[in-house]
């Protein structure tokens, strides 16, 4: 059983050591803490190795599944200012 710390790990996947504790702290990589590190093992590398690369293509409203297309409400009423304890003290 090959055992990998966050830098060896972030080298075999192509990506930083803090993408690597990211991963590892959203539960999509597994490791084990020892000390103040982490292990990874190399059969849970390859788990993750396949992910596609770079954030996700933003969706917009054309994309939708359902092809029914969200319209957000808007208000027409005035909002309040909050008076801080300053303001609201008059002397």
């Amino acid at each position: 059983m090959d055992l990998l710390n966050t830098s060896q790990a972030a080298e075999v996947l192509g990506v930083s050591e803090r993408r690597v504790r990211a991963l590892i702290a959203g539960g999509k990589l597994l490791a084990q803490r020892v000390g103040r590190d982490y292990v990874i093992r190399q059969e849970d590398i390859a788990l993750v190795g396949d992910r596609k690369p770079g954030r996700p293509a933003k969706q917009t409203e054309g994309d939708d599944q359902s092809g029914e297309s969200e319209t957000k409400a808007t208000s027409t009423k005035p909002t309040k200012k909050r008076l801080t304890k300053k303001a609201s003290k008059k002397d």
